[in-house]
């Protein structure tokens, strides 16, 4: 999904359920978009099956968390083979982090590998 299609998406997550009318109006305002374009866009998503349209009601299929968590693993895995480790190697020589982040790091795959030595 492109950065226009994300800042869409954010409106539906944002006012889900929506009427089909107040997203139109919605897009207007925060995008600048005709009625037209709002639908072609609306129907691109529900067709990748992100959102539906029932009743002139928008909801989603897919949560916010849901949809980028899979953005994520598709990127690593088309990007990197699917090594998580490749992944944060080239992103930690490219931003320096911070010990809070690295703690936070540190936690996280501990609270993986607890109840694995079995």
């Amino acid at each position: 999904m492109g950065e226009i299609e994300s800042r869409f998406a954010e409106i539906i997550w944002q006012n889900q359920p929506i009427s089909t009318s107040a997203l139109v109006r919605l897009s207007e305002q925060t995008l600048g978009w005709k009625r037209t374009t709002t639908y072609t866009v609306l129907k691109r998503l529900c067709e990748k099956g992100i959102f539906q349209m029932r009743e002139s009601t928008v909801t989603s299929l897919v949560s916010r968390e849901e949809f980028y968590a899979l953005q994520s693993e598709k990127f690593v895995r088309e990007t990197f083979g699917g090594s998580l480790p490749s992944f944060l190697t080239a992103f930690a020589a490219r931003k320096k982090l911070t010990a809070e982040e690295i703690e936070a790091i540190r936690r996280f795959i501990d609270s993986f590998g607890e109840g694995d030595a079995e």
